[in-house]
């Protein structure tokens, strides 16, 4: 697992009272909206994702913000990179932050089931519960809810859509395929 983690912790008043920025950059999979602030990344939303839970009036386009979230990017799509080495700051209720702590543990290549996510939170009967907090997942690809399938081995859903889970699979896979 890499070295970051998710801070489970309210934003510092320095953290909250920041500029909240955003930019663009292009990758494989179709173009990835970058939010945060100076200190953590926020989100990371796939072109046409799901509505961003957090985007607001308050936040400003910054194309030099987010370099290195960009670099480590670029080199996963590339192969050259199995995790991520950056500081976090998602929104969610503790549940939320429980299970996308567990989406940064499962390793590259590999996939779990809802329900083996369920047990690993100790809440084995909550596998929809996991399902709607992975599917609140405010992180795609650097937080791997992609890499959490169906209890019986099938693709499910995925707010950038099946082609491009399929696609970052199959990139984990070794397996060269086209979105």
């Amino acid at each position: 697992m890499a070295s970051c983690s998710i801070s489970r912790t309210a934003p510092t008043t320095s953290v909250a009272s920041e500029p909240r920025v955003f930019t663009v950059v292009a990758s494989p999979v179709g173009d990835l909206t970058l939010t945060g602030t100076t200190e953590a990344l926020t989100g990371c939303w796939f072109e046409l994702h799901g509505k961003p839970t957090n985007v607001g009036p308050d936040l400003r386009r910054d194309d030099s913000a987010f370099a290195e979230a960009a670099t480590q990017l670029a080199a996963y799509f590339a192969g050259e990179r199995t995790d991520f080495d950056l500081s976090l700051h998602p929104t969610g209720t503790p549940f939320q932050l429980q299970v996308w702590e567990r989406l940064r543990a499962i390793p590259y290549g590999e996939t779990r089931t809802y329900g083996d996510l369920a047990v690993e939170v100790g809440s084995p009967g909550a596998s929809r519960a996991v399902g709607l907090a992975n599917g609140r997942n405010p992180l795609s690809i650097i937080v791997p809810c992609h890499r959490v399938i169906g209890a019986d081995g099938s693709l499910t859903g995925y707010g950038g859509g099946m082609d491009r889970k399929r696609y970052l699979l199959d990139l984990e896979a070794g397996v060269r395929s086209l979105l």
